[in-house]
C-alpha cells in the first residue's frame, strides 16, 4: 500500500461549456443520478466509481466553470454542498488503485490540494469554510458533507437540490443526530458520546448561546437529559467504503 501520496495541485480541464441556469439544473440532476447510483446506506462504492471513473470525471470537470453569477443564494449553496461531496469522491476513486485505506492517506487532502470550483481554485478547507459556513452560518451543513471516512454523517444518496434545500438539511440533521451508531447514548452511564465535529466546530454550534446538548436536543426524537456527560468520540478515518 502506498501512503501519503502526494498530488499536489489539481488542474481540471473543463470540456462542458456550462454557464446558464438549465446548465445547474443539469449539473444537479447528472450529481442525483450519481449518487443513487453508487451510495447506500452512507456508504460510497469507491470500487465501481473507479471501475467507471469517467463519470465521476465528467461531474468534477462540469463544476469548473459554471457560472453562478444570477442564480440565487439556495442554488449556490446546493452547488457548492454537492462540489464538495463530488470532490471528495473523485479524489478517492482517482487514486483508489493506491489501496487507500483513508482519505488521510493523501497529503493534503482537505487543506493543500486545490480543485477548480466555478471558476475559482479552492481546497476542500477552503470550500467548506469560506464558500459555506461563514457565507450561510448554518451548522447543518455539517451533517450534509463527505468527508470519505466511516465517522462521518452518513452520506445520502441524492444531490441537494434548492427547492428541496431547507428540508434536505433538516432531514440530514435529524437523521444523523437520531442515530445511534454516529450519537452515542449510554443511559446506564448518564452520558453521551458525540462526534469530534461538534468538538472542532463547536463555536458553530453554540453561536446563539446555545449548549452542544441543547443544539443536539432541537433535532432529538427522544431529548437528551440535560444532567448527562457530554463526551467526544475518537474519529474514524477509515474510509466509507461499501
Amino acid at each position: 500500500m502506498k501512503r501519503g501520496v502526494w498530488i499536489g495541485v489539481i488542474f481540471c480541464i473543463c470540456f462542458v461549456p456550462y454557464g446558464y441556469s438549465q446548465d445547474l439544473d443539469q449539473y444537479f440532476s447528472q450529481v442525483n443520478s450519481f449518487l443513487s447510483s453508487y451510495v447506500q446506506n452512507g456508504r460510497v462504492d469507491y470500487e465501481s466509481i473507479a471501475d467507471r471513473f469517467d463519470e465521476a470525471k465528467d461531474i468534477y470537470e462540469a463544476q469548473c466553470q459554471l457560472d453562478l453569477g444570477n442564480v440565487s443564494k439556495e442554488a449556490k449553496k446546493a452547488f457548492f454542498i454537492n462540489a464538495y461531496n463530488m470532490i471528495v469522491i473523485y479524489q478517492v476513486a482517482k487514486y483508489y488503485e493506491f489501496n487507500q485505506q483513508s482519505p488521510m492517506d493523501q497529503s493534503g487532502f482537505f487543506d493543500k490540494i486545490k480543485h477548480k470550483v466555478a471558476g475559482e481554485m479552492l481546497t476542500l478547507n477552503q470550500l467548506e469554510i469560506k464558500k459555506l459556513l461563514m457565507t450561510y452560518k448554518d451548522a447543518r451543513i455539517h451533517f450534509v458533507l463527505a468527508c470519505a471516512a466511516k465517522s462521518c454523517p452518513p452520506l445520502a444518496e441524492f444531490a441537494y437540490e434548492p427547492g428541496q434545500l431547507e428540508s434536505q438539511l433538516e432531514k440530514r440533521t435529524r437523521l444523523a443526530i437520531n442515530d445511534n451508531d454516529w450519537l452515542r447514548l449510554k443511559n446506564g452511564e448518564r452520558k453521551v458520546e458525540i462526534s469530534k465535529i461538534f468538538d472542532w466546530y463547536k463555536r458553530d454550534f453554540t453561536t446563539s448561546g446555545t449548549t452542544l446538548l441543547e443544539y443536539i436536543n432541537q433535532y432529538r426524537e427522544t431529548p437528551i437529559p440535560n444532567n448527562y456527560a457530554v463526551e467526544f468520540y475518537e474519529y474514524d478515518w477509515s474510509l466509507n467504503g461499501g
